[in-house]
């Protein structure tokens, strides 16, 4: 794929946050406008040849274009907090709004989430698409692990040499996500969260073992690349190799993001769900 790092950068700059303003208690970040001119994020990072970790991609994208924005100032990122050796956690960013002077103390997420609606309440619904983790379990972590962090004393000693006091900064996340709903659901139905998140949708292996796909070609991305708008996509396969690059996958207990190409100006996105396998073939 041609400029593979820069329609990442994309891929990660058009995704939408998952909610504005303010939900369970935690407070959106406005990133303002993007520059004009998007910066060459290979020639800027070059460790992103070698990084293959999609949270730590995003981090860097995000502090590149935070490096080009007109509003705010990086004051300092990733930083580690230990205590006698030992690793208490990482906060994400330091920022200030030099439209208002505020500093902030921000957390970056960047997910992928299924909707199962076997779940009772909306918020609890969006899982990972591998069932590890979920949008309402990363919100906890964030209010109680991640944001307190912020008030440790080795923290303090830290903020000392900006001449930071945690009372002072206003903590935020930057919070994006792409979400895909089952095929059943329509979008009228998501209240909560932002519906400009929805990139697609999912379905077992036996609901995409039909004839309705059998004509179309189709593209696994590496995780990575997911961000990536399915218009990028290279190397389409088949409807049979694709199955074969699906069940390799769920060896492995993995959900698979597809790609799938219905004509040269068409294309969708959909996981095909491991933990429905039992049912599905």
């Amino acid at each position: 794929m041609k400029d593979r790092i820069k329609k990442q950068l994309l891929g990660y700059l058009h995704t939408p946050p998952l909610w504005r303003g303010e939900l369970l208690g935690l407070k959106q970040f406005d990133p303002g406008k993007p520059a004009r001119e998007l910066p060459d994020p290979k020639a800027a990072i070059p460790s992103l040849s070698t990084n293959f970790v999609l949270g730590k991609r995003m981090e860097s994208f995000f502090e590149l274009l935070i490096q080009h924005s007109d509003r705010y100032k990086l004051l300092a990122s990733n930083i580690q907090i230990s205590r006698e050796k030992i690793t208490l956690g990482e906060m994400d960013f330091l920022l200030k709004d030099t439209h208002t002077n505020q500093k902030l103390h921000l957390e970056l997420v960047y997910k992928f989430y299924v909707y199962d609606p076997s779940f009772s309440s909306e918020e609890a619904r969006w899982i990972g698409p591998n069932r590890r983790d979920s949008f309402l379990q990363k919100m906890d972590k964030l209010k109680q692990k991640q944001f307190p962090l912020l008030y440790q004393p080795e923290t303090r000693e830290f903020l000392k040499s900006l001449e930071l006091n945690p009372e002072e900064l206003i903590q935020q996340t930057y919070f994006k996500a792409k979400l895909f709903l089952p095929k059943k659901i329509k979008r009228e139905e998501i209240n909560i969260l932002n519906p400009e998140c929805i990139a697609g949708f999912w379905l077992s292996f036996r609901e995409f073992d039909n004839a309705e796909y059998k004509d179309f070609q189709f593209h696994a991305p590496s995780k990575q690349d997911w961000p990536i708008d399915p218009k990028f996509g290279s190397d389409w396969v088949s409807f049979s190799a694709i199955k074969d690059q699906i069940h390799a996958s769920f060896e492995k207990k993995k959900s698979p993001l597809i790609w799938m190409k219905r004509s040269e100006t068409e294309f969708e996105r959909f996981f095909v769900v491991w933990w429905e396998r039992e049912n599905s073939y």
